[in-house]
């Protein structure tokens, strides 16, 4: 090593170096032990739990998830929200026009670990009138109705 223009050996006594993992030529260790991660008090009170009023999907009830694995449940979660409006939308008079998911990312003030912090699904459904009286019923009631509230103040 050279420093400053002058050559410098530096040897340290193998009896000072101490909890070293041997690595092989190969690129592995010999030792098996594997270091997690540990979540911090915010990650593990962090719940998650659907606002929707779609009955049948998951996390009606609050729920943990870690952060590494955020992605992937609330991706899943997502999931089922769009399967539902597919079902909903190839019943009779009805059409799925578009279904779009966001996944909300976030960042723990704790630890600085990024998570996935929910997900909102937009699905757009077009029914078809199979009645006629019924598409005269809805203009009807939108000529009584319209002007019904107006601001007084403006």
């Amino acid at each position: 090593m050279v420093i400053g223009g002058m050559s410098n050996n530096y040897t340290i006594p193998i009896s000072n170096v101490s909890r070293v993992t041997p690595v092989n030529v190969d690129n592995t260790v010999d030792s098996s032990s594997k270091v997690q991660p540990v979540e911090c008090q915010t990650c593990k009170q962090r719940k998650y739990v659907d606002g929707s009023n779609d009955p049948d999907v998951s996390f009606k009830t609050p729920g943990h998830i870690s952060p590494e694995a955020s992605f992937s449940k609330v991706s899943s979660h997502e999931r089922e929200h769009v399967s539902n409006a597919i079902a909903e939308g190839s019943k009779p008079n009805a059409k799925l026009v578009s279904s779009t998911v966001t996944l909300k990312m976030g960042v723990c003030p704790e630890c600085g670990r990024t998570y996935v912090a929910g997900g909102l699904t937009k699905t757009q459904i077009r029914y078809t009138e199979s009645n006629p009286y019924e598409k005269n019923r809805k203009q009807l009631e939108g000529s009584v109705l319209a002007g019904a509230n107006i601001d007084a103040s403006a």
